[in-house]
């Protein structure tokens, strides 16, 4: 696999498809996001990446500035902008109350989700994922970005509701104002 891994080293979705470029969802950069388990730029602890390698796929703990007034809904999108494909993977997506202040580790999870959120489908599956890059590919970008949205995100007419949507159909069909956003960004290599 480390071999692949350096076939494909110069391949790299990068972050150009991200949530955060997608035009509904631009705004202002007021908020402030951040993690007790590793600051912006910096490796994500192994219990927080998938099963498959060691991990515990285990979403990290996850804390923000308060949201600006008239903010109904929290949209929370985690990508790998260095998979190797055209596109970052989703790893999640979640809607979350306004009136949360911050989740606790495991709070992402697809089964028992801390109250006041609702994870919804990413590229992998419900709920978080975590990283799970491929062997010798070099470093990879985890981008946590948080949304603070003017209205509820709901289904548009014909489309699939939320929470059965996929999530490169459900974004870019976000229509409620982005009233601020911020985002944090985690790394991890094997």
């Amino acid at each position: 696999m480390t071999l692949l891994g350096r076939l494909l080293s110069n391949r790299r979705a990068g972050d150009t498809h991200t949530a955060w470029n997608l035009p509904n969802l631009r705004g202002p950069e007021l908020l402030t996001l951040t993690s007790r388990q590793f600051a912006d730029g910096e490796a994500m602890p192994l219990e927080h990446c998938a099963r498959h390698i060691g991990g515990g796929d285990l979403s990290p703990q996850l804390a923000w500035t308060a949201p600006p007034p008239g903010t109904a809904q929290l949209l929370l999108v985690v990508e790998d902008i260095d998979v190797p494909l055209a596109k970052p993977a989703v790893h999640c997506v979640a809607l979350i109350d306004p009136a949360v202040e911050h989740l606790e580790p495991g709070a992402l999870a697809a089964r028992r989700p801390a109250t006041g959120v609702q994870p919804l489908r990413s590229t992998i599956g419900r709920g978080y994922h975590g990283p799970a890059p491929i062997k010798g590919h070099g470093p990879h970008r985890y981008v946590f970005q948080l949304f603070a949205l003017s209205a509820p995100v709901g289904g548009a007419p014909g489309a699939a509701p939320p929470d059965r949507a996929r999530p490169r159909a459900l974004l870019p069909a976000i229509t409620a104002p982005v009233l601020d956003r911020a985002r944090l960004t985690g790394t991890f290599e094997r």
